[in-house]
């Protein structure tokens, strides 16, 4: 079966932690990239995690401080999500973050 390319965009809404991609059943996911910009009228930090659903545990993966109207790659290298692994994004400032997420999806065949 083929890879998909895909891309997820976000709008960071609440101070929440916020479900911005979940891999899905039989893929592997490679994120390759997270763009995100502040559009809020101040400084904030934006903070990254992966849910690790095999393990049942989360992990903190990046934090950044980003100027007002300020853009920045905040995923610093490569992930690999498997089945039901989620990345989640939290801001420190309700509606100030917004951004995308280049991802591919690995057809898993041993899990099909």
């Amino acid at each position: 079966m083929a890879n998909i390319y895909k891309n997820t965009q976000f709008n960071l809404t609440t101070t929440a932690k916020t479900d911005v991609y979940t891999c899905p059943t039989n893929r592997t996911a490679l994120v390759k990239n997270v763009h995100a910009v502040n559009y809020g009228g101040s400084t904030s930090s934006i903070s990254a995690y992966i849910y690790d659903s095999s393990a049942s545990t989360e992990y903190q993966t990046d934090e950044h401080t980003l100027s007002s109207k300020a853009a920045q790659d905040i995923s610093e290298g490569l992930f690999v999500l498997e089945s039901g692994d989620i990345y989640r994004l939290e801001g420190a400032n309700a509606n100030a973050f917004s951004g995308t997420m280049s991802i591919l999806e690995i057809f898993d065949e041993k899990s099909a």
